[in-house]
C-alpha cells in the first residue's frame, strides 16, 4: 500500500472543504439516531431508509418540474425550494409511519429493547424493498406506464436533472471552493443549531428532555410522552430530509439502497460525537467526513470506509462516551 502524502498536502484545503459537505450530510441523519436514542434508548436503523425515501422525493420532484427544459434565476430557486420541502415532507412522513407501526405498538406492551431493534432492522429491509419494487407495485394498480419515468429502473442508479449552476465562489491556496459544498455545509449548519435551539428552549423541546432524563417522572408532571416520542420522530425525519435534498445536490444519484452505508456512517457519527447529544451529532459528522476524506486521499479511495470505522474504533476505546459525551436529557437550558 502506497501512501500519497504528496498529493494530501497539495490538495488539503480542497479534500477538507469536501469533507465538511460530506461530513454535514452524515451530521443531519445522525441527528435522527441520536434524538431517538435520547429519548428511547433504541436504535433506529430503520433511519437510513428515512433519508432515501427523501432522496426520491427530491428527485421526483425535480423531475416533474424541470421537464426537459433548463430553468434559471428564480424558477431554479423555486425548484430548488420545493424540492427540499418535498423530502423534507416525505421523509417526516415516512418517519412517523415508522413509529407508528415498528415501535409504538412495542413500547405500550413494554417489550424488550432487542424486540424494537429487531422491528427496526425488518422495517428498513421493507421499505428499502418496497422503493425497489416500485414497479411492481405500480404494475398491480395499472399506474406502471403513466408513472414510467419515476418508478421505471427501481433497483439500479436514478439520476436527478442538474439544475444548479456548481460554480466556483473564492478560492482557499489552490482549490477552488464551489457553490453546492458551501450550501450544503452552510445549510446543515443552520438546521442544525435551529433544532439544538428548539430543543433547547421552547415548552415542547424541554419535554422532550424531559422525557430523555425521566419518563416516569415527566408523565407525572404532565408530558404526553406519546406526543414526545412522535416529535422527536417528526423532528429527526425532517432533518434526514434535509440531508436528503443537500445529498441530491452534491452528489444527484440515489438508489433503493442507498440508505444502508449512509446510515451505518451517520449512526458512526452519532456514536463518535456522543450518541444523545445534539450538537455532537454536528461534531461528530464533520470530524468524521474531514478524516474520511483525508484518509482516503492518502490510503486510497478503497480505503474510505476502513478509515471510517477505524475512527470510531479508536474514539470508543479512549473516549466511550463520544467527542461531547453529554446526553439530550442532561442538555443544559
Amino acid at each position: 500500500m502506497d501512501l500519497n502524502f504528496s498529493f494530501f498536502f497539495s490538495n488539503f484545503p480542497e479534500l477538507t472543504v469536501t469533507g465538511l459537505a460530506f461530513g454535514a450530510i452524515y451530521a443531519l441523519i445522525a441527528l435522527g439516531y441520536t434524538m431517538v436514542y435520547g429519548v428511547l434508548q433504541l436504535i433506529n436503523f430503520a433511519h437510513s431508509e428515512v433519508f432515501m425515501y427523501g432522496t426520491f422525493a427530491a428527485l421526483w420532484f425535480t423531475m416533474a418540474t424541470v421537464g426537459g427544459g433548463n430553468p434559471g434565476g428564480f424558477q431554479t430557486l423555486a425548484i430548488l425550494i420545493g424540492a427540499l420541502l418535498s423530502a423534507m415532507a416525505m421523509s417526516a412522513l415516512i418517519a412517523l409511519i415508522l413509529e407508528r407501526v415498528a415501535y409504538r405498538p412495542l413500547i405500550k406492551r413494554n417489550a424488550p429493547r432487542l424486540i424494537a431493534l429487531i422491528s427496526a432492522i425488518g422495517a428498513s429491509f421493507v421499505l428499502a424493498e418496497l422503493m425497489g419494487l416500485r414497479d411492481r407495485v405500480t404494475g398491480w394498480v395499472g399506474l406502471d406506464d403513466d408513472l414510467r419515468d419515476y418508478v421505471g429502473r427501481a433497483r439500479i442508479n436514478n439520476s436527478m436533472p442538474n439544475i444548479v449552476d456548481n460554480k466556483v465562489l473564492f478560492s482557499i491556496g489552490d482549490a477552488d471552493v464551489r457553490m453546492v459544498d458551501v450550501i450544503v455545509i452552510v445549510a446543515a449548519i443552520v438546521m442544525m443549531v435551529a433544532v439544538d435551539q428548539f430543543v433547547r428552549r421552547s415548552r415542547l423541546g424541554r419535554g422532550i428532555r424531559a422525557t430523555a432524563q425521566d419518563p416516569e417522572t415527566a408523565a407525572l408532571m404532565g408530558v404526553n410522552s406519546t406526543r414526545v416520542i412522535q416529535l422527536t420522530f417528526l423532528l429527526g425525519g425532517l432533518m434526514a430530509g434535509v440531508a436528503a435534498f443537500l445529498y441530491m445536490l452534491k452528489i444527484e444519484v440515489t438508489k433503493f439502497d442507498v440508505g444502508f452505508l449512509l446510515g451505518v456512517k451517520a449512526f458512526t457519527a452519532a456514536v463518535l460525537g456522543g450518541i444523545g447529544n445534539l450538537r455532537g451529532a454536528l461534531v461528530g459528522g464533520l470530524v468524521l467526513g474531514v478524516v474520511e476524506n483525508w484518509g482516503s486521499a492518502i490510503l486510497g479511495s478503497e480505503w474510505r470506509h476502513v478509515v471510517a470505522f477505524v475512527l470510531l474504533v479508536v474514539i470508543l476505546l479512549f473516549r466511550p462516551t463520544g467527542i461531547l459525551g453529554e446526553s439530550l436529557g442532561k442538555a443544559r437550558t
